[in-house]
C-alpha cells in the first residue's frame, strides 16, 4: 500500500500549555502547507512516534512539570534528532546560550513575527531533511561495503591507502591480475567511480586494516 501524499509532508510539532498559542501555530503552519501537530505538554510529545519524515519542534521554554530546556535534555539522552525551535516570554541571554550550547536550532522571544517563525521553521526543516539524507547514504553505504568478501575489503583497504595493483598484490600474496579483478568488484559493489571516491567511501565508514 503506498503512503498517501499527505503524510510525506515535514511535520510541525509545537510544545506550549497555552491554548491560544498552539491553535495560532498550526493554523499558521497548516497555511503554507506544513503539517501541524501540537502539544500542551512534554509528556504528550513523547507518545507520539516520529514519522519519517523532515520534522521540527517548536518548543516553549516553560511548561507545566518540566522546562522546555530540560526536556531538550532528555531529547538529547534519548537520542531522538529533531531541530528545536524554543519560543519564550521570558528571554535573556544565559537561557539563550544554554540552549543553543545544547543544539538548539533557534530562540525566538515572544512575541514574535508570524514570518519569522516561518523562516525558522523552513530552516530547521531543511536541515532535518538534510541529515535524513545523510543517514540514508551512510547507511546504504555500509550495506555495499558489507557485500564485499573479506578479500575485497583488503583490496579496498590497500587502494585507497594509495597502493598500486602490482603493491597490493605483493602485500595479499595474490596474482596482480587476482588483484584487478577484486578491484574493480570493489569498484562496482560500492558504486565507486574513481579511487579517490572510494577514499571519502571508506574514511566515512572509519575503514583500517582491522576492520576492512
Amino acid at each position: 500500500m503506498k503512503t498517501p501524499e499527505s503524510e510525506k509532508r515535514p511535520v510541525v510539532f509545537v510544545v506550549d500549555d497555552d491554548d491560544s498559542l498552539r491553535d495560532s501555530l498550526e493554523r499558521l503552519f497548516r497555511m503554507v502547507g506544513l503539517r501541524a501537530e501540537t502539544f500542551a505538554t512534554a509528556a504528550e510529545f513523547l507518545k507520539r512516534k516520529l514519522p519519517d519524515v523532515p520534522t521540527c519542534l517548536v518548543l516553549d521554554v516553560r511548561l507545566p512539570r518540566i522546562s522546555g530546556l530540560d526536556f531538550q535534555a532528555e531529547l538529547t539522552k534519548a537520542d531522538v534528532k529533531i531541530p528545536i525551535i524554543f519560543m519564550t516570554g521570558y528571554a535573556d541571554i544565559p537561557m539563550a546560550v544554554r540552549a543553543m550550547k545544547a543544539g538548539a536550532f533557534e530562540f525566538l522571544p515572544k512575541p514574535f513575527l508570524d514570518q519569522d517563525m516561518l523562516d525558522a521553521v523552513q530552516r530547521a526543516l531543511e536541515r532535518d531533511r538534510t541529515r535524513r539524507q545523510a543517514e540514508q547514504a551512510n547507511a546504504q553505504l555500509r550495506t555495499n561495503f558489507e557485500s564485499l568478501s573479506p578479500r575485497e575489503r583488503d583490496v579496498m583497504f590497500f587502494a585507497t591507502a594509495g597502493l598500486m595493483n602490482k603493491q597490493i598484490a605483493a602485500e595479499l600474496g595474490l596474482a596482480e591480475v587476482t588483484v584487478k579483478l577484486h578491484r574493480g568488484s570493489v569498484m562496482r559493489k560500492m558504486n565507486a567511480r574513481s579511487v579517490a571516491e572510494l577514499a571519502r567511501m571508506a574514511q566515512i565508514l572509519g575503514i583500517t586494516r582491522s576492520n576492512s
